[in-house]
């Protein structure tokens, strides 16, 4: 492969449909299952006002996560293997119940959410992000590239619109954030993906991982580094970049 970035699909199809980006995504994904991947929850995207001004896209979207793209703190991400990563951190949930609906309330998120996460993801694209559109990052999974969670805290931690996320490169702090920057309150981009998935006849499932947006812009993310992302009440996730 030679790595480097392809045309943007609104270029080759101009006034394509939002719709018909996530038919193509969920394609794209379900050829990488075929192959042997699992899917193993959601990511929404472009849930904080930083993320949408530097992508210039006014609206969340949400792609698949697969456990071919979950790195362990214990190993190290090869650089090689992307194209143009960028690191963001964010708040991530696992769910004990299943959850569809169009007129899911906050109160049945709470009662769903088995466990609550720092988590650090790796945003990458296959058109690079230079006139990146919404249909060009929901096509190409919502840019989704890795992802690394932290150690679990049991059920739904209380507060997360005030929880202050520190992202630290290299031992030195690079970003940082409120909750409260995902949509309001973090809770709410579980609402929103739920919406958005009943609109496709189709829900979350008990088990599922939803990553639930980055608190500040993303940044580049270069071979050698260490970032780290932490909060005063979460257990910190970590990156290391081979």
């Amino acid at each position: 492969m030679t790595r480097q970035p392809v045309s943007l699909l609104s270029h080759r199809q101009p006034g394509i449909l939002l719709d018909d980006a996530y038919r193509i995504q969920w394609h794209g994904v379900a050829l990488r299952v075929a192959e042997g991947a699992r899917v193993v929850g959601h990511k929404v995207g472009l849930t904080s006002a930083v993320m949408q001004e530097q992508f210039g896209i006014d609206q969340p979207d949400s792609g698949l996560l697969l456990d071919s793209m979950a790195v362990a703190e214990d190993r190290a991400l090869r650089l090689g293997d992307l194209l143009a990563p960028r690191v963001e951190g964010e708040l991530a949930f696992r769910l004990g119940t299943d959850l569809s609906g169009t007129d899911v309330s906050e109160r049945a998120i709470h009662d769903a959410v088995a466990d609550t996460f720092l988590a650090l993801e790796v945003i990458d694209s296959r058109y690079g992000f230079e006139g990146l559109t919404l249909a060009d990052s929901v096509a190409d999974n919502a840019a989704c590239g890795r992802f690394v969670l932290g150690a679990a805290v049991p059920g739904l931690v209380p507060e997360l619109g005030g929880e202050y996320l520190t992202l630290m490169v290299d031992g030195v702090v690079a970003a940082c954030g409120f909750g409260r920057a995902i949509l309001g309150d973090p809770i709410r981009s579980i609402v929103w993906l739920v919406q958005r998935l009943a609109a496709f006849g189709t829900g979350l499932r008990a088990g599922d991982i939803v990553l639930a947006g980055a608190v500040h812009a993303s940044l580049p993310l270069g071979a050698g580094q260490t970032v780290v992302v932490g909060s005063p009440r979460l257990p910190q996730a970590v990156l290391h970049v081979a």
